[in-house]
Formats: structure tokens, C-alpha cells, sequence
């Protein structure tokens, strides 16, 4: 299986933690980077775990905006770092943060230019757009001819969902969907085809995952309960999701 979104560069003892998700059967991961910063870090680790990693580098929406020097710095790291790269991302728009949320215009102007880079050296997106702002985001996807895209964690209106789906995007749960409801019923409108698995990690969950570290092994009670919503055998969910993911970030970089 292979975890679509984790913020792998904030794990502690990476080796080892990689090691024991792989002997447990985690193929992979889609390490996702939240500035300039991490972004270094996330292509420092995939050349250590080049098989394990999928890389993916951007700014994280629900923080202030890159300052110039390293917004200029970051997209010439995007052209020079290419080969290594699965996807752009953690990118989109804020909707948690008060202080970005005040200047949504201009996150909205970036994610524009984002999206651009994107459409330009063929990668797909990591978004994080939530609620009203996930069909902000698609808007601007389109206008940028984005043709590849994975909204992670998805909150939305369910006619924002089918309209993400018919633009033949992906949509991922979290563990959430061991507990929460409205989680569960995002499935009804994702088809298996464009569903992926994550964990957000190290983000921390309730329900039965409380007080425990976030770890791509949770994937497996994902599983089990989306095969209960599909009805499906557990077995060809984790098949369907594996195979999705391969396909929107491996063909990049493999």
C-alpha cells in the first residue's frame, strides 16, 4: 500500500520507521513538503529512499506566503530537481488560518502561478482545499489546464465532489474514515478508480487512533473500512488504491 500524503520530513528515526512500515507491507509514500525548507529536506530523503519516496515539494497554504527570494529559489529548485519529483505540493488555499484566510486573493493569485509550473513540467498537485474553498481551487485548476491532481483530506459539498471527480481528479480519506460519518459518506460519491489512501501524518487522530503516533500502518484499518462502504474484499481495495496512486505520482518520476 502506499500512503498518499505524510509529512515524512517531520518524522523522527526515518530509517527506521520506513524499515518497519515496509516490513508490514507499505510500499511506498507520497512525502509532501509545507517550504522551502522541507522541500529540500523531502528531495534529501528521496535520495536516500529513491524506490520508497514519492516527492513532492510546494508551500503549505495555512502558513504566511513564501517571501520573493524564496519563492524565486523554490521554482528554480522545481526545474532543476524534476527528475526526482512525483508531484508539486502541499499547496492550495487556507481556509484554518484567520491571518492567511485575510488574504485569500493573494493565495488564490499563487495557486494560479502553482499551477501553472505544474501544468508546464507535467506534475500533478497535492491540494489541501477545503469546504468552499476546494471549488475556488478547481476553478483555478482548469483555467490552468491542470490534467492531474489529488485533493487530500477532502471537505466539500457533495456537488463539488462529483464536479472534482468528473474532471477525473483523486480524492483521499484519512483514518478518519474508521470514525467519522461524513467521511464515510465522501465515498458514496468517489469512484474506487479515483480513491487514495493516507494519513496526514504525523497529524494526530481520535477515535480509536487517539493518543497513538500517526503511522502509515493505519492504512490497513483504512482499508478495512472502505471495503465495508464499497463492498468490497479488503484485499482488492488496498489492490484499487495502491494501483491509483502509482498511477497519478509514478509515471513522473518512474
Amino acid at each position: 500500500m502506499i500512503d498518499a500524503h505524510i509529512h515524512l520530513d517531520q518524522y523522527p528515526n526515518i530509517s527506521e520507521q520506513i524499515e518497519r512500515w515496509q516490513e508490514a507491507g507499505i510500499t511506498g509514500v507520497v512525502a509532501v513538503s509545507t517550504d522551502l525548507r522541507s522541500s529540500y529536506r523531502t528531495l534529501e530523503l528521496k535520495q536516500q529512499f529513491p524506490s520508497f519516496i514519492y516527492a513532492a515539494i510546494g508551500f503549505h497554504p495555512e502558513q504566511p506566503l513564501p517571501s520573493e527570494s524564496d519563492w524565486n529559489e523554490w521554482t528554480k529548485l522545481v526545474k532543476q530537481e524534476r527528475p526526482l519529483l512525483a508531484a508539486i505540493g502541499e499547496v492550495g488555499l487556507p481556509y484554518y488560518s484567520a491571518e492567511a484566510g485575510a488574504k485569500l486573493p493573494a493565495y488564490q493569485e499563487r495557486l494560479a502561478e502553482i499551477a501553472a509550473i505544474a501544468a508546464d513540467a507535467s506534475l500533478p498537485l497535492a491540494l489541501h482545499a477545503v469546504y468552499d474553498r476546494a471549488e475556488t481551487a478547481l476553478a483555478i485548476l482548469r483555467q490552468a489546464g491542470v490534467r492531474h491532481a489529488h485533493f487530500h483530506w477532502l471537505k466539500a459539498d457533495p456537488t463539488v465532489v462529483r464536479q472534482i471527480v468528473a474532471c477525473g481528479y483523486y480524492i483521499s480519506v484519512t483514518p478518519e474514515v474508521c470514525y467519522r460519518e461524513r467521511d464515510k459518506q465522501l465515498l458514496s460519491f468517489v469512484p474506487i478508480e479515483q480513491l487514495l489512501l493516507e494519513t496526514d501524518g504525523p497529524w494526530p487522530f481520535a477515535g480509536p487512533f487517539a493518543g497513538k503516533p500517526t503511522t502509515p500502518l493505519w492504512l490497513l484499518d483504512s482499508a478495512r473500512t472502505v471495503a465495508a462502504q464499497y463492498r468490497r474484499d479488503v484485499e482488492q481495495v488496498k489492490a484499487v488504491t495502491t494501483a491509483n496512486a502509482k498511477r497519478l505520482y509514478g509515471k513522473a518520476t518512474r
